[in-house]
């Protein structure tokens, strides 16, 4: 099995360079890495570029498109469409991921299951105070400095630091009445069952793509797995001016549609109808 840990990312260079310090600290490599980058400038680029230069052994590739506004599912599906790997797991550039995550993510998942988890979240002042020293030496992820720093504040986030060994924690996960509604910052799907569904709607801006993804997966049968509480993921804060309430409104809908109809296969995804071609290319 092949896999690839595909990172979206817009102009958030010093989150990306954290991100990526996780990423360099898994205990089990995915066998590549793909920068999808939604058109940011050259900070982003110079940050990839001393990771690669750090990590000659890493196959690291940086996919970008120019900037339009935030155009995630495009750039996603770019890397979809491209990759080598049967397995694509997928984070986002502002998360600093457990030396756990890949290896949780690769057991699990497979053809006709998705895994998804869920983040811990640091506020402004939190994210200003991590260090690359901090990720490296996997302090971020310690339930003590989580808890001193406001992001431990229920149970359910206690959890989501796994106090507890893997297999009580993958119980957990089992019976967790959460929704297993696809989080993009935290899963994995088989690249043949994205293809199957035509991968990300492109209509939908910032607002939940990967809700409707899952969704639609679902209805082609793919059914969700929680990592709720044994894929630990710590998510640093920024602003999100991109958000625009008339948009998500109208993508809750498409989601809510996309549920009653069954719809699985989208016409705006990576292949747009009427433009030919073919999404296993």
């Amino acid at each position: 099995m092949h896999s690839e840990l595909i990172v979206s990312t817009y102009n958030n260079p010093r989150s990306l360079a954290l991100c990526l310090d996780s990423v360099a600290m898994q205990r089990v490599m995915p066998d590549g890495i793909c920068i999808a980058d939604d058109g940011s400038g050259p900070e982003t680029r110079a940050v990839i570029d001393a990771f690669a230069a750090r990590h000659p052994d890493l196959a690291l590739r940086h996919l970008w498109h120019e900037d339009r506004g935030f155009e995630k599912a495009a750039i996603l599906n770019k890397a979809i469409a491209s990759s080598p790997a049967e397995l694509l797991v997928f984070i986002d550039g502002d998360v600093m991921i457990h030396p756990d995550f890949v290896a949780r993510h690769l057991r699990l998942t497979r053809p006709g299951r998705f895994s998804t988890g869920s983040l811990i979240r640091l506020d402004a002042e939190a994210t200003a105070s991590v260090t690359p020293e901090m990720v490296r030496s996997g302090l971020v992820f310690d339930r003590g400095w989580l808890r001193r720093n406001r992001a431990i504040r229920k149970l359910s986030t206690w959890l989501k630091t796994r106090p507890f060994p893997v297999p009580v924690m993958a119980a957990l996960d089992l019976v967790s009445p959460v929704r297993r509604a696809l989080c993009g910052a935290n899963a994995s799907v088989w690249r043949s069952d994205l293809l199957a569904v035509n991968g990300y709607d492109e209509t939908i801006k910032y607002g939940g793509e990967d809700k409707h993804l899952g969704v639609r997966l679902n209805n082609a049968g793919v059914r969700g797995r929680h990592l709720r509480f044994s894929a630990p993921l710590v998510h640093l804060d920024h602003p999100r001016d991109y958000a625009d309430p008339d948009r998500i409104r109208r993508h809750k809908a498409m989601i809510r549609a996309a549920r009653k109809s069954g719809e699985a296969r989208t016409p705006n995804g990576i292949v747009k109808d009427g433009e030919g071609g073919r999404a296993d290319a």
